[in-house]
């Protein structure tokens, strides 16, 4: 005679969930902390204060010639303006360094996916970078006069070099820091080569790849107001360096610091219209976690 047990049964039980208790908030700030977490009016607190300090030590001085005052190199650049002379001049080295620029990212993406590609190519960016990136790119501008003459090809060739190697450099370190399971889960897919550069290892290295762009963006900027100042025209036409140098020989101090007004300006630009939104698309999209 067998014995058949059947399973317990458990007891059911209802419980009343009880509804979410809702925590005070807190106290509310005060206006003038609240107004004094935005960053941008701090910083712009920053820039009245050392157009207050400018004004002063320039009344103190009482010397146009020396160093005008923030009020009178103001009124220098809305003269410039409305004249158009400083926005031609603007357009002329933008429309240079924007070249220059472009063709330097290419070249800088040819070598680097060239040494994430093969191991000679690795070899050759490492050699020419140790090479050349120590070298000042308005060093050579000697050379491009002797080898490209008076004109835009002299300024395109120093901009090329001054972009080119820190944005190698840039990309070739987050390419080596790619972890390994990222590059073969691309292999596993099928990519290799070129295709695995531009799925994994591009969208990897997006922060050093940025921070690449950003130091050729000043490198480059940098190097082409200098180079003009050295020679200025391209074509007959000068461009800002030009404008800052022309008006230097002509004791216009005002035109001078106007000119210097507007390379700060192109710069702030650049950093908080281009590659800061650049920054905060790279985090939403990839995650990838940086400063922001």
């Amino acid at each position: 005679m067998s014995l058949i047990l059947d399973p317990p049964i458990r007891q059911e039980y209802e419980y009343t969930v009880a509804p979410p208790v809702l925590r005070a908030a807190g106290p509310r700030l005060p206006l003038v902390r609240r107004v004094w977490q935005q960053a941008w009016l701090r910083k712009l607190l920053i820039l009245v204060l050392l157009a207050i300090a400018w004004e002063a030590v320039a009344r103190w001085q009482a010397n146009d010639l020396l160093l005008p005052g923030f009020v009178q190199t103001t009124e220098a650049f809305f003269q410039g303006i409305a004249s158009g002379e400083l926005l031609a001049r603007v357009r002329i080295t933008l429309a240079v360094l924007l070249q220059g620029y472009v063709a330097g990212i290419v070249a800088a993406f040819a070598l680097t996916a060239l040494a994430a590609s093969t191991r000679i190519g690795r070899d050759l960016l490492e050699t020419l970078t140790a090479m050349f990136n120590p070298l000042p790119a308005i060093a050579l501008l000697p050379l491009a006069l002797l080898w490209f003459g008076l004109g835009k090809a002299s300024l395109l060739f120093v901009i090329v070099h001054a972009v080119l190697w820190p944005l190698a450099l840039g990309a070739s370190a987050g390419f080596q820091a790619v972890p390994e399971t990222l590059r073969m889960a691309g292999r596993n897919y099928g990519l290799h080569g070129l295709r695995l550069v531009l799925h994994i290892l591009v969208p990897a290295a997006l922060p050093s790849i940025l921070s690449g762009l950003k130091i050729g963006w000043a490198f480059a900027w940098r190097t082409l107001i200098a180079a003009e100042l050295v020679f200025g025209t391209t074509n007959g036409q000068g461009g800002l360096g030009w404008y800052i140098f022309q008006n230097r020989n002509e004791l216009y101090t005002d035109k001078v610091f106007a000119g210097l007004a507007a390379v700060i300006l192109i710069g702030l630009l650049a950093e908080n219209v281009v590659f800061r939104p650049l920054e905060t698309i790279t985090v939403r999209r990839w995650g990838m976690q940086g400063q922001v």
